[in-house]
């Protein structure tokens, strides 16, 4: 019954930015922390950014701390990743994904959206 639907993706050139959301239902969206997953073509999902349920802290990926911005609006369930100054590198599908505890490990994640296509051209 839990939903994740994740939205606002497509294609950008470099330096652009794009701003991703993600909507939940069918759980406690409040008790919940929230994270970013990305996987490119033949690579591993990686880890992007996370939110605890307070949406006070935000913890990110080397690679994309500077550039990308995690955050929460629990009254409307969803959670949101601004991306800005984009990299060819950033290319991929992005996932969103909740779990009570959050966390920087995909495996640790209890629900998954179905993702959204991001592509950054040089």
């Amino acid at each position: 019954q839990v939903q994740l639907v994740e939205s606002g993706g497509g294609l950008v050139q470099a330096g652009g930015s794009l701003r991703l959301s993600c909507a939940a239902s069918g759980l406690t969206f409040r008790t919940y922390a929230m994270g970013w997953f990305r996987q490119a073509p033949g690579k591993e999902r990686e880890f992007v950014a996370a939110i605890v349920w307070s949406g006070y802290v935000g913890n990110y990926a080397d690679s994309v701390k500077g550039r990308f911005t995690i955050s929460r609006d629990n009254a409307k369930n969803t959670v949101y990743l601004q991306m800005n100054s984009l990299k060819p590198e950033d290319t991929g599908v992005y996932y969103c994904a909740a779990n009570r505890w959050g966390g920087s490990t995909w495996s640790d994640y209890d629900y998954w959206g179905q993702g959204t296509q991001v592509t950054i051209s040089s």
